[in-house]
């Protein structure tokens, strides 16, 4: 019996990992179909005109600017990770720590979180950083992370509460909000009756599943409780105010990304400042339920722009070439990484 368990464990994994990769790839794909689906002729003219627009040198060099935005972005959580390994007795070179992170990206291309996991098996290899010392650094990030969007799109409510009195809304805008919100509205029944039969499925294939439930109930316990205590321990890093400055920095980067992105279009140079948070923030979210922002982030893109009177076609074909160039820059930076990554001396770096 223990000789199956292995076996047993390994085979669950790989199931898990199969259904994530179906339910984020199937929400990715749901949300294509979902943004074209009621496009006419004249729109997909109008895409392909928007899209054959930023083939110029201007547009492309703010498309690149977008993708090196994004690199230094990720460069700068690559030294706020650094500072989290740092307090647990190790150091970690500023090479493979960006190496990591970009790696981290490109995995989560692949298949749902399994970045994180590959990151802290980077960190392992390279500088013979803990993998059980590193995840937990990863999981504050992200507990940071998180709490960082819900304040941003807390501030963004907050500071648009006039949005929509005060805006000449389109009749597009109301029938597109109208049209997708129906659709999504009817397919709750659906989720629903999936959910249910997941349920009674587990439930009767599974005679002990009280007893897992309570693990289940368990493990988010401690999970909240590990969660509330590495952001407690942010205070107790050696230079703490560099934790908020690169934190700031990220998202800094990340909105000059989004906003230089949009100067590559015609169409959206005379939106300003705030259009643009807007858009990074709500297309944020496309990229947490869908797989790495497939369909989802092209979609919230233009939905938003769509609130500022741009013509939804366009602000879909700015969507989708703003995920692309980010895809790309994860793409090329990612695999460059793991190139240049095999050039790294393997060393111990703790400091103990």
């Amino acid at each position: 019996m223990s000789n199956n368990t292995p076996i047993r464990s390994k085979s669950s994994d790989l199931i898990k990992k199969i259904l994530q990769l179906v339910i984020f790839l199937g929400l990715g794909i749901f949300f294509i179909w979902l943004s074209v689906k009621d496009l006419t002729p004249e729109d997909i003219e109008i895409i392909k005109s928007s899209a054959a627009g930023i083939l110029n040198s201007k547009s492309m060099l703010f498309i690149f600017i977008s993708m090196v935005c994004g690199i230094f972005a990720h460069y700068f959580r690559a030294l706020r990770n650094i500072l989290l390994i740092d307090p647990l007795g190790y150091q970690v070179r500023k090479t493979t720590a960006f190496y990591s992170v970009m790696t981290c990206y490109l995995a989560n291309l692949a298949i749902p979180r399994l970045g994180e996991v590959l990151r802290c098996t980077f960190l392992q290899r390279y500088d013979k950083i803990p993998f059980q010392k590193s995840i937990g650094t990863v999981v504050v990030e992200r507990a940071f992370d998180f709490l960082i969007f819900l304040l941003l799109f807390i501030l963004i409510v907050f500071f648009n509460r006039g949005l929509i009195s005060e805006l000449e809304i389109s009749n597009q805008f109301v029938e597109w909000i109208n049209d997708k919100w129906s659709l999504l509205w009817s397919l709750k029944y659906i989720v629903l009756c999936v959910m249910i039969g997941f349920v009674l499925i587990f439930l009767f294939f599974n005679h002990s599943s009280k007893k897992k439930f309570n693990k289940i109930s368990e493990f988010i316990k401690r999970m909240m409780k590990g969660l509330w205590q590495g952001l407690i321990s942010i205070i107790d890093l050696k230079h703490p105010y560099l934790f908020i400055i690169y934190t700031i920095a990220i998202w800094v980067f990340y909105f000059l990304g989004t906003y230089s992105c949009m100067y590559a279009f015609d169409f959206l140079q005379h939106l300003g400042p705030m259009p643009a948070f807007i858009v990074l923030v709500v297309g944020s979210i496309g990229f947490m339920i869908a797989q790495g922002g497939l369909g989802a982030y092209p979609l919230f893109v233009a939905g938003i722009l769509v609130l500022y009177g741009v013509n939804y076609a366009q602000g879909l074909a700015a969507g989708w070439i703003g995920w692309c160039a980010q895809t790309l820059m994860i793409l090329l930076v990612g695999f460059a990484s793991l190139i240049f990554a095999s050039f790294l001396k393997i060393e111990d770096r703790c400091t103990n």
